[in-house]
């Protein structure tokens, strides 16, 4: 397997967000032990954004590519390497629903598909998705 030459990773700024969230709740549910409700409640997103941003401290790089095909992460902090054979289609999917705008980015292999958000990536969809077209054909 050789080096990756691109890789899109979460960004570090949303990862503080997310270590600092899960601190701010955490000290929440400390703080509402009178109240067993709002201390579950506080407990549980705690928890929640924890999670989040442990996936993010162990599998900051969510798709990378190489001349071999893509590694893209998959599930909690697993990886798949994708061949350039095996992919038929990468697309950016774009939908608007109660006027908030979702993009993402898409790549068919015809079995699987693959789906990655900018917060993912770290930049707009269409960029990524511009320069693996443009890596794949060699350009």
């Amino acid at each position: 397997m050789s080096e990756p030459v691109l890789r899109w990773r979460v960004r570090r700024e949303l990862l503080v967000v997310k270590v600092v969230a899960a601190l701010v709740l955490a000290v929440l549910a400390v703080l509402s032990l009178d109240d067993p409700r709002g201390a579950v409640l506080a407990g549980v997103a705690a928890l929640v954004a924890t999670g989040l941003a442990l996936r993010d401290l162990l599998a900051p790089v969510r798709l990378s590519a190489d001349g071999e095909g893509l590694v893209v992460v998959r599930g909690f902090a697993g990886a798949e390497r994708v061949p350039w054979s095996a992919i038929e289609r990468i697309r950016v999917d774009r939908r608007t629903r109660f006027s908030s705008r979702t993009e993402y980015l898409e790549i068919d292999t015809g079995e699987e598909i693959f789906l990655l958000s900018r917060f993912d990536l770290g930049v707009p969809c269409q960029e990524v998705a511009d320069e693996l077209r443009a890596f794949r054909t060699g350009f």
